[in-house]
């Protein structure tokens, strides 16, 4: 079954009907929230808020191994993950959508594997490509499909949060190769191929990355391209919805 993991500005599915609700307690701890089981599009999708709902859970303190053993219990068998972010590369203005292909993971201090030698052994997973080239491809032909201008590669670096980056620390980012920044691609990612998830992301630039534009960034700003935005988010995942429908020929 597919699941959404929805993020800043999707703590809920408008225009959805709920089925179910699923605990949110794992052998690791509380979830965000609890797992909610829909149906869009005539199929039965699962979807859980990333920071809770409503909105509480700050980027470096989200149990994003609760969230995932949540997922999987309720029957996730691939996820899409919706995530906000800031554009580092000038052509990624506020409103753009964008299915990153790469990552770099500038986050610390969060429980980042299910593998730690207490939970479960010791294992090491390949990440080459952190996200699934499969539902990459569902998310861009969905776009297509609906007449919608996505960006088809992205490199989405993490940071720590919940502050924004410094103009320096952009121009690190940069330098690096980053075109997005976000706080909660990672360890997000790395759980779901831990659990054998196929795992993409869907980035709605928010705002400009620090020092790219004069002034401060708002968080009114930012709100105002999330409202606007996040239509043609659901309008997106009900277009990869639907093409999971259709009869393989």
């Amino acid at each position: 079954m597919l699941a959404i993991i929805g993020g800043t500005g999707l703590t809920r599915m408008p225009g959805v009907e709920w089925l179910a609700e699923r605990s949110a307690m794992t052998s690791l701890g509380e979830a965000s929230a609890p797992v909610l089981e829909a149906q869009l599009e005539g199929q039965r999708v699962l979807f859980l808020a990333r920071h809770g709902h409503p909105h509480k859970v700050p980027p470096h303190k989200i149990n994003y191994r609760a969230n995932l053993l949540a997922l999987q219990a309720a029957g996730a068998s691939r996820i899409l993950a919706v995530n906000a972010v800031g554009g580092i590369d000038p052509a990624l203005v506020p409103g753009t959508l964008v299915v990153p292909d790469q990552m770099i993971d500038y986050s610390h201090g969060r429980e980042a594997t299910f593998f730690d030698g207490c939970y479960l052994p010791l294992k090491h997973i390949d990440f080459t490509s952190p996200y699934s080239e499969f539902m990459r491809q569902q998310l861009l032909q969905a776009g297509e499909s609906e007449g919608m201008a996505l960006v088809q590669q992205g490199v989405y670096a993490t940071t720590q949060g919940p502050r924004l980056e410094t103009a320096a620390e952009v121009r690190r980012l940069a330098q690096d190769g980053c075109t997005l920044v976000g706080m909660t691609g990672m360890p997000e990612a790395a759980l779901a191929r831990e659990l054998e998830l196929p795992y993409a992301c869907l980035s709605l630039v928010v705002n400009p990355a620090a020092g790219l534009v004069a002034g401060e960034i708002t968080l009114a700003g930012m709100e105002a391209v999330l409202e606007q935005g996040i239509g043609r988010v659901m309008q997106l995942l009900k277009a990869v919805v639907r093409r999971q429908a259709e009869p393989m020929i």
